[in-house]
């Protein structure tokens, strides 16, 4: 039975005012580790507490936290700035703003009473910007979240395999299988078997950085670390690949929060 990582809520006082964070007990931490989570704020991650070392580690925490104050602080308003501005932006009524294909999109809400047996997703555009319109069938008990994150995913399945279709061969890779998911951590993965996973989330994003992580991906079929072999491969394809790279980590809480609210 796999063991799993222990958390508790903790407070610590900082120049700056209290500061709430996660405590994690990790069997697979090696050593004290501070990340930011986007919806769960400041986590610190430890080994547990039987590892040899690691019995008391308060003191060792506090210091840490102290000495990165300012880090935190600066990232943890960050996130607050995009939450207000992700907000502003109308979360899935008439009228707000959703991003596809790395464009932001007026979403347009329609009821066809009686005309369409499920609700359907058509993108359109005019002078006034692109547009996504849904129309919503009474017969289809899906919420617009769902009607919307179906359309996406068909459109994520379509343009990932594309770009495997355009780069496999390339690289001389074959994938043995391609799945989309939703994960909160990765926007891809590789297995050694040559299985493929993808986010779906990444059609939101620009072309540009939906292709980086499918040739990405595809190049860890030959080398499975992060070695230069692997990063000349990636380059070879996408010279660019750092500039997509770093657009999906500072898109990544907008990314994540699409298609949450009602």
């Amino acid at each position: 039975m796999a063991k799993v990582a222990r958390e508790s809520p903790a407070v610590i006082e900082l120049p700056a005012g209290p500061l709430p964070y996660v405590v994690r007990h990790s069997p697979r931490s090696r050593r004290l580790r501070v990340t930011i989570d986007p919806d769960r704020g400041v986590i610190v991650s430890l080994p547990p507490p039987t590892r040899r070392g690691w019995a008391h580690p308060e003191a060792l925490v506090e210091t840490f936290l102290r000495e990165r104050e300012s880090w935190l602080r600066r990232h943890l308003d960050r996130l607050e700035r995009e939450r207000s501005i992700l907000a502003a932006r109308g979360g899935l009524t008439d009228g707000a703003l959703v991003r596809f294909r790395g464009e932001l999109h007026r979403l347009r809400l329609e009821s066809v009473d009686g005309a369409l047996p499920r609700s359907a997703v058509m993108r359109q555009g005019d002078d006034d910007g692109d547009e996504l319109l849904v129309r919503l069938a009474s017969a289809d008990r899906r919420s617009i979240s769902e009607v919307l994150r179906t359309w996406f995913r068909e459109r994520a399945r379509l343009a990932i395999d594309r770009e495997i279709g355009i780069h496999a061969a390339v690289l001389r890779v074959s994938p043995s299988a391609v799945t989309l998911r939703d994960p909160r951590t990765r926007w891809g993965s590789a297995s050694r078997e040559g299985r493929l996973s993808f986010s779906w989330r990444l059609v939101l994003a620009p072309p540009e950085a939906l292709e980086t992580v499918v040739i990405h991906e595809l190049a860890h079929l030959r080398y499975f670390g992060h070695g230069p072999r692997f990063w000349g491969l990636v380059a070879s394809r996408r010279p660019d690949h750092r500039t997509w790279r770093a657009w999906l980590r500072e898109h990544s809480l907008e990314l994540h929060s699409a298609l949450t609210d009602e």
